[in-house]
């Protein structure tokens, strides 16, 4: 009995490479029980050179929808037949919806982390200024959504100038956007006041590079992409350099894969009754 009700699951899951450390089937399990939807959901680690093959393979053996995490939001975008808008914008892919052979791309993770920052921490983006720590593609999935509230400055912030730049470049229509080094950010310049890490800096063990200069301890709240059951390298710093408050990316998480599962099912889940189930600081 239970094979054959397992057998009728429309099937979803998370690509990328690792994604062990994934909390994603939790989460998907809890909103499929929520809005009594019939789906499964599993984890689908494959290597780079793998991908094309993998991604082909999932559809045909029944796949309805994947979400796409590291290192392949970027180079997934070759393989979809349609890309939204928000996905064109940001170059980058999380969420695949497969349907008839045709696979149309989506970004949700700027939807994610404005409707936590606005929704969940009550933040209000316009007029800020924010930075944002990272130039790699979870910084540019973000920045896009973010300038849609108006804030009055976005900061991008990287070890190297070069890839931020190119970044700001690309933005430059949507607002008032810049870049500089971690290294030139120093005391003396006008505070921020929202910090958004987009690296995976401190992850390793490494120290984490940071420029104390970025937070005024009065004014300057942080906000980790990451999440962990463990406080983040980021909000430990953060919080040892005194920022108003913190929050790490389990929220955003949440709302980031609420999002594909209205584009896959039509249904939006309560996140908030979600939310509370899971570690959010």
């Amino acid at each position: 009995m239970q094979q054959q009700e397992t057998a009728i699951l429309d099937r979803y899951g998370l690509l990328g490479y690792p994604v062990g450390h994934s909390k994603s089937p939790i989460i998907h399990r809890l909103f499929a029980e929520q809005t009594d939807q019939a789906m499964s959901y599993e984890l689908v680690e494959v290597r780079p050179e793998k991908l094309d093959d993998m991604v082909r393979a999932f559809q045909r053996n029944g796949g309805r929808g994947l979400n796409v995490t590291v290192p392949h939001k970027a180079d997934v975008t070759r393989l979809v037949d349609e890309l939204s808008e928000a996905a064109s914008i940001a170059g980058a892919v999380n969420t695949l919806d497969m349907r008839d052979n045709h696979i149309v791309g989506h970004n949700t993770d700027g939807i994610g982390l404005v409707r936590d920052l606005t929704q969940n921490w009550q933040f209000d983006i316009a007029g800020k200024r924010i930075l944002i720590f990272g130039a790699g593609g979870a910084a540019q999935g973000i920045i896009a959504p973010l300038f849609e509230h108006e804030p009055a400055l976005i900061t991008i912030a990287n070890r190297t100038v070069a890839k931020a730049d190119a970044l700001a470049n690309h933005f430059g229509t949507l607002g008032n956007v810049n870049a500089t080094r971690f290294a030139d950010i120093r005391d003396g310049s006008e505070p921020y006041d929202l910090v958004i890490n987009a690296t995976s800096a401190g992850l390793g063990g490494e120290d984490a590079p940071f420029p104390r200069a970025a937070v005024s301890n009065r004014h300057t709240a942080c906000y980790d992409l990451s999440y962990s059951l463990n406080t983040t390298p980021f909000i430990v710093w953060a919080q040892k350099v005194d920022a108003q408050r913190t929050r790490s990316g389990w929220g955003m998480l949440l709302e980031q894969a609420a999002e594909p599962l209205r584009l896959w099912r039509g249904v939006m889940p309560d996140t908030h009754a979600v939310i509370k189930r899971l570690p959010v600081n």
